[in-house]
């Protein structure tokens, strides 16, 4: 496995953010027919093979309706629970060869989940054509995080096609993942941002152009209408980038530098998921729901400490998990965000803590409850077709604050005004 540089990466304690866009793994691409529950846990059938059409040199293409999408969301009804959202998302969702990318598209695939994976578009981009990219305020060709091989380039086509074909989305973590020095991507303007997501985004529409291949098959998606949304480099740089996300109509960012566990707003008319504070087992504070800042609080940084405390850590990281999604489940129902990337840190504990948590959760979905794993475009799809008062009741709702009274107290204002209500008249 190639070596990334992770230069900028801060891991601070007491729930300080620290996001980092590495790298993924392997796998082979299963059949488009392929049964496979949707993101809220509709059973899908068999869908038909897409019929491809393809978009400028044929990177990319329009295959109609994503498969494996949930039913058509609905406003709650007057005094209605809201559902328990839990959404897993991936930072970089590059392919070096360990295993893990194809590993956590099966996970989903078993328990009917969707979720988002943030591409690095240079992941796309072979390194003997990094002068194709010209970061802002950085040399030509410069990254933060390494250049994958040619081979790590083609099964990240191959992984993230199969992710996009089993309903999960493609967002963007960029592309060179600045994050310090005069470079960083917090000092951006707007007009770099659009700069920078142009260049993502035109990696991942012309990789055939850009590597020459012509044996693999295009990328199931418009980029242009799939991408809604993304997170940045070390949750850096939000402030510029929402002005130009607005213009581009992006409907989320999730890169708020550290949330808490309630109901979201939205900046600048877009809606703010940011990762959020969860309870950290056996410490006196809260750690971001991300595995690097599990691994900042457990090790100062190191990715490779005495393998004696991987069993306790990585204890430790599978409860904070579970504890910050039992105490949204429990009580306001805010939504749960976690973000991942596919690294083995420290032996691969996090990914074990992570499959762990991900299982409890799945498990009380199994068992009835109202629980949605899925990816933020259809999250902010359920919540875009809630009434407004609705919403703002929710957000009344602090960190592990129950309604007072219950949820049909609480969102009685989800009943239909009186110029809603259908007339008795003969």
């Amino acid at each position: 496995m190639r070596t990334l540089s992770r230069r900028g990466m801060l891991g601070l304690g007491a729930g300080a953010a620290a996001a980092v866009g590495l790298a993924g793994c392997a796998g082979s691409t299963p059949s488009e027919g392929s049964s496979h529950a949707g993101g809220s846990g509709n059973k899908g059938k068999s869908s038909p093979k897409p019929t491809a059409r393809p978009i400028g040199d044929g990177s990319t293409a329009f295959t109609g309706r994503q498969p494996h999408q949930p039913a058509k969301p609905e406003p709650l009804e007057p005094g209605q629970e809201p559902p328990q959202f839990v959404i897993f998302s991936w930072d970089g969702a590059g392919e070096v060869g360990n295993g893990l990318f194809p590993r956590f598209l099966d996970l989903a695939k078993e328990h009917g989940a969707s979720m988002t994976f943030f591409l690095s578009g240079l992941y796309l981009l072979p390194e003997s054509k990094k002068r194709l990219y010209n970061p802002p305020n950085n040399p030509v060709g410069a990254s933060d995080i390494g250049y994958l091989t040619d081979e790590h380039v083609r099964a990240t086509l191959t992984n993230v096609r199969r992710a996009w074909l089993e309903g999960h989305e493609i967002g963007t973590h960029f592309n060179g993942h600045f994050c310090s020095g005069n470079g960083t991507v917090g000092n951006w303007t707007p007009a770099q941002w659009r700069s920078e997501i142009d260049q993502a985004k035109s990696f991942v529409k012309e990789w055939r152009t850009n590597t020459g291949w012509s044996d693999l098959p295009a990328l199931p998606f418009d980029y242009d209408k799939e991408l809604i949304g993304g997170r940045t480099p070390c949750l850096l740089g939000q402030d510029n980038l929402l002005p130009t996300a607005k213009q581009l109509g992006w409907r989320y960012d999730a890169s708020s530098p550290g949330g808490r566990q309630v109901w979201p707003v939205k900046r600048q008319g877009i809606w703010d998921l940011p990762l959020q504070q969860i309870p950290f087992p056996g410490r006196g504070f809260e750690v971001l729901s991300m595995d690097y800042n599990m691994l900042a609080n457990q090790s100062i940084n190191s990715t490779n400490a005495p393998a004696h405390n991987y069993p306790a850590w990585r204890e430790q990281s599978a409860g904070a998990y579970i504890q910050g999604f039992k105490r949204a489940y429990e009580t306001n129902r805010a939504p749960f965000f976690v973000g991942n990337h596919f690294e083995r840190w420290n032996g691969g504990i996090y990914m074990d803590a992570v499959e762990r948590a991900f299982k409890y959760i799945a498990r009380e979905k199994d068992k009835g409850a109202d629980v949605r794993l899925v990816s933020f475009r259809q999250f902010v799809d359920w919540m875009d077709v809630q009434k407004p008062e609705v919403l703002a009741e929710l957000r009344t709702l602090d960190v592990g604050q129950a309604p007072v009274g219950g949820w049909k107290e609480l969102l009685k204002e989800a009943a239909p005004t009186p110029s809603e209500t259908p007339s008795n008249a003969a």
